[in-house]
């Protein structure tokens, strides 16, 4: 059999054969710690789930949007005590495009949080917005130059926020 050579990242629906061997990536490889302060790569963190994962909150800086069809999944590992989760685009160009669904401790309600034509950031702030449980989960999709789709699960306290807004500048 002959040998065939990539230039760029691969992306496999159904996996990788070495040798007629499946190779699976190891849960270290398909999880990747956000720190304090992320800037993530398409090279280095397509399909990966990023875990929010400080006490003091994470910041996370998707790359620019090009129409990739990138996917990064977010999720909570460690519940902040102080600051916020964020998740942020690249440039004052992008922008999110959305709903995030939301879960209230308070009155065992659901809200439904909708991005506007400017939307740039999420945050999660361990109240209203989101960011209270481990587990809430959130997954951008780069659909179009300039253009972040979103969807997720978050759970929110007290009087429940949009956790959208445009901070980027």
């Amino acid at each position: 059999m002959g040998q065939t050579t990539f230039s760029g990242p691969v992306n496999s629906l159904n996996g990788f054969k070495v040798n007629g061997q499946q190779v699976t990536l190891a849960p270290s490889e398909r999880l990747v710690p956000a720190g304090s302060a992320l800037t993530l790569t398409v090279a280095a963190h397509d399909g990966k789930t990023i875990l929010l994962n400080t006490l003091t909150g994470s910041t996370v800086t998707l790359p620019a949007s090009t129409g990739s069809g990138a996917v990064f999944r977010f999720v909570i590992s460690t519940v902040a005590t102080s600051n916020s989760h964020k998740i942020q685009v690249a440039n004052a160009t992008d922008v999110m495009s959305g709903v995030l669904a939301m879960a209230n401790d308070s009155d065992n309600t659901a809200s439904l949080w909708e991005s506007s034509s400017t939307s740039d950031t999420i945050t999660l702030n361990r109240s209203t917005s989101g960011g209270t449980m481990k587990g809430e989960w959130i997954e951008v999709q780069d659909i179009a130059a300039g253009t972040w789709a979103v969807r997720g699960m978050v759970a929110g306290t007290g009087t429940e926020a949009t956790p959208f807004s445009a901070a980027v500048s």
